[in-house]
């Protein structure tokens, strides 16, 4: 990844630039009707993103959680794919384009399309694109398309399908992802790591995996999900910088927050899945390190590290949620 790359920081820059102006009151009014869709639980057969005010309030709203979850998905497939660069990227209902800032900052050159149903939202994201001064987004094709119901889109290396499938129902949500699986060569899906966003994620790898493809991240195997459901579910963090903007319309005072995501990468080329990954937060004690695992093998395991295992220990101490274990080099 080289400096022109468009990262987090550069996202932030574009939307102030871009939503400069914004009445404050009229974001959070529009900012609190998103989160109660967001949360809710209906699906729906019509865009949630009405017009320019919605836009701007989601944009500064969600696309930074977007883009670093987006983003941490992305770092996972490079890491089991590391030699793997596509040339063509379709991101379905990506709306003002988070997921496409993040491809864009992944791999240097992919050719973008942005599909999604809400033209207010597909005009917003081409004005960022337009403003961020990277050549692959400002290149980027921005299509209407009824997600769910559109013909299968054109076959492509890379598909994300990026906090979309909550919107839709159940049978919208089997037509994208199978949409999909037929026509790219890796599938990044995302949801809200919540466990009605687990069960998405998981109803969307069953059938990834039926489709013929395999399971590059986040789990090293290609077996049914370990965990009983109902009485857990697989989630991940991302660490999001909030900017000035982003605390006015959410009215927050931290410098920064915790996106929590559920997500599935599949693939039909060969990849190198992880041995091991952490799917929680490490608990650090005093000379040991306990770490909750889902292996390739075993299944779930929780495995502790202690003073004793020297170098092995140290890295467990700088291990996060979400990474691989044991690193790369201790394999």
């Amino acid at each position: 990844m080289n400096d022109s790359l468009p990262t987090g920081e550069t996202l932030r820059a574009a939307l102030a630039a871009l939503l400069d102006g914004l009445p404050p009151t009229q974001a959070a009014q529009a900012v609190d009707r998103l989160i109660a869709s967001y949360r809710g639980t209906t699906p729906t057969d019509a865009p949630i993103l009405r017009d320019r005010s919605d836009v701007a309030a989601y944009a500064a709203y969600r696309m930074p959680a977007t883009f670093e979850a987006v983003r941490s998905c992305l770092a996972a497939l490079r890491e089991a794919a590391p030699d793997w660069v596509p040339a063509t990227h379709t991101d379905i209902g990506g709306g003002t384009g988070a997921a496409s800032w993040a491809v864009a900052g992944a791999w240097d050159g992919p050719r973008t399309t942005v599909l999604d149903w809400s033209e207010p939202a597909l005009a917003l994201g081409r004005e960022l694109a337009a403003a961020s001064g990277i050549p692959a987004l400002r290149a980027a094709t921005w299509e209407r398309a009824r997600i769910g119901t559109s013909p299968a889109p054109a076959p492509t290396d890379l598909v994300t399908v990026s906090y979309v499938l909550k919107e839709l129902t159940a049978g919208n949500r089997a037509t994208v992802v199978d949409a999909a699986a037929s026509a790219a060569q890796a599938v990044v899906i995302v949801e809200p790591g919540t466990p009605d966003g687990y069960d998405r994620v998981i109803e969307a790898r069953d059938r990834l995996i039926a489709a013929g493809l395999s399971v590059a991240a986040p789990c090293p195997h290609d077996e049914a999900c370990p965990i009983e459901r109902g009485t857990d579910w697989c989630h991940f963090s991302a660490r999001v910088s909030r900017s000035s903007l982003h605390r006015q319309v959410k009215g927050g005072s931290l410098s920064h927050e915790d996106e929590k995501f559920s997500y599935v990468v599949a693939t039909r080329f060969a990849t190198d899945p992880v041995t091991a990954r952490v799917t929680r937060r490490p608990q650090i004690r005093k000379g040991q390190v306990m770490l909750e695992l889902c292996t390739r093998d075993e299944g779930l395991e929780r495995a502790t590290v202690t003073k004793r295992h020297g170098a092995l220990y140290r890295a467990a101490r700088d291990t996060a949620w979400g990474d691989a274990w044991p690193p790369p080099e201790d394999e």
